[in-house]
């Protein structure tokens, strides 16, 4: 009997800023077979080709289809010769962006598996205080719903196999359970060294490894995966910000079960 074939889909990893999404990648990055480099953001200026600009570039003569294949090509193309380079097989985009137009991105590659990270709204909006200042925490408030509306949408349209959930607040509290969980959705087998990510060798800029050294610090840790901002709201969240989150984040929030 056959060996069974190891996955090739493409992964996207997924999220509202500042929910975890490059603790993530790296946790991904570190699995022997799965590559998962920089952010991209660029697929959706793409979409142009098959929409605003379409009436113009249909003259061409080609089929809608092929300008699609045309771009899988070109953007799997940067990811598969990237993956190779570092001894991987498979490849995996973490952009946060992508969440947005998730509809796009399916498109493009109907086989991607996307993986959605979603973390306490009110977290989120605390940590974008922290790391971009006032006027983003504001914004915020309107962006995380958002962010999360649009994504579910498109992933209630996909098979079970092709899109999963995974909360941040799990991972970081039984990090192994949630990442077992994770791999076995995405079809790899489990490997301890992606609980150890901050040991191995990941192209992020200098900026983010400071920022990670500086956070543990604070929270007096050194394993790489720990939870000690979880409910970091209920400390930080000013009276004004907790005001506009109970408005515009609120149903969400009820939504995904956050108390």
């Amino acid at each position: 009997m056959a060996e069974p074939q190891a996955p090739t889909a493409p992964i996207f990893l997924v999220g509202c800023q500042r929910s975890g999404t490059t603790m993530m990648r790296l946790v991904l990055d570190s699995h022997s077979r799965i590559s998962c480099g920089p952010e991209t953001r660029f697929l959706p200026d793409l979409r142009r080709i098959v929409g605003r600009d379409w009436e113009r570039l249909a003259r061409f003569g080609f089929p809608r289809e092929d300008w699609l294949r045309r771009i899988r090509d070109f953007f799997g193309g940067v990811h598969a010769d990237y993956a190779a380079a570092r001894g991987k097989a498979r490849w995996a985009d973490k952009t946060p962006l992508y969440a947005m137009s998730l509809d796009f991105v399916t498109e493009v590659f109907p086989d991607a598996q996307v993986v959605h990270l979603i973390r306490d709204g009110r977290d989120v909006v605390v940590s974008h205080r922290k790391r971009f200042g006032y006027w983003s925490a504001v914004k915020c408030v309107v962006k995380w719903p958002r962010y999360i509306r649009t994504a579910r949408a498109v992933g209630a349209t996909l098979p079970a196999d092709r899109y999963y959930e995974l909360r941040y607040e799990q991972a970081v509290s039984e990090p192994e359970k949630t990442l077992r969980g994770l791999f076995e959705f995405l079809g790899e087998p489990w490997e301890d060294g992606v609980l150890d990510y901050d040991s191995k060798y990941h192209d992020v800029a200098q900026k983010y490894t400071s920022e990670a050294e500086r956070r543990r610090a604070a929270a007096s840790v050194s394993a790489p995966i720990y939870g000690s901002r979880v409910g970091s709201h209920r400390r930080e969240l000013d009276p004004f910000l907790r005001l506009l989150v109970l408005l515009c984040c609120g149903p969400t929030l009820r939504t995904l079960g956050y108390r």
